[in-house]
């Protein structure tokens, strides 16, 4: 064998030693994504499924906003309280009670006007590439969006390996974080009485129609 064909004979076993170490490498990645997307997947139907659920949360937004309370999700239907507001949501109406100026709003529920800061949030699951990786009893899994997608561009998601309940996000949205901690998780809401607005319980209440906004 001359000196070139051995040249030429290392430079493929190279070629092929690469090849398939990047073949197993996208392998590797690949399940992980895969298992990433379906424990993931496994949560957020739990959370926003049709058999509703109900938590409590803190919220921190970096330097903007910072709050804690109770949500409950059914489908579209949502019901939240804090200590200053308390929204309802029974699919076709939003209702926002605002304690402190002791004013109701109403919104078209598609609105992102009802709220200033969940309408940043915006969050498609396919979206997004996926990792995961263990520590203890839980899962983290970490979303990073793809190129073009606005709105949340980065989640690690904290989930309890046992239950796959959430336990925690940390949320990038341009260039600012939002943590968020969720404890008492159940999934299953039975009775749909609680989305409505209760509307003699605000009767001295200014109330003020955005719907045309």
């Amino acid at each position: 064998m001359t000196r070139e064909l051995v040249i030429k004979s290392r430079y493929v076993l190279t070629l092929l030693c690469i090849t398939l170490c990047l073949s197993t490498i996208s392998a590797q990645e690949s399940a992980n994504s895969r298992q990433a997307r379906q424990i993931f997947d496994k949560t957020y139907n739990m959370v926003f499924g049709p058999q509703g659920c109900t938590l409590k949360y803190s919220v921190n937004i970096v330097h903007l906003y910072s709050t804690e309370g109770t949500i409950w999700y059914k489908g579209k239907k949502q019901k939240f309280v804090e200590e200053r507001y308390t929204a309802w949501c029974d699919g076709k109406t939003f209702y926002r009670a605002d304690k402190k100026k002791k004013t109701v709003e109403i919104h078209d529920p598609n609105s992102p006007n009802k709220d200033k800061y969940a309408s940043k949030f915006k969050f498609k699951p396919n979206d997004y590439t996926y990792h995961i990786a263990e520590k203890g009893n839980d899962y983290i899994i970490t979303l990073e969006a793809k190129k073009g997608v606005d709105g949340v561009k980065h989640v690690k998601a904290i989930i309890d390996k046992k239950t796959r309940a959430p336990k925690s996000l940390k949320v990038k949205v341009m260039l600012f974080w939002a943590t968020i901690n969720i404890s008492n998780f159940h999934s299953g809401i039975t009775d749909d009485s609680i989305f409505n607005f209760p509307r003699k319980q605000f009767g001295s209440y200014k109330f003020i129609d955005k719907r045309n906004e």
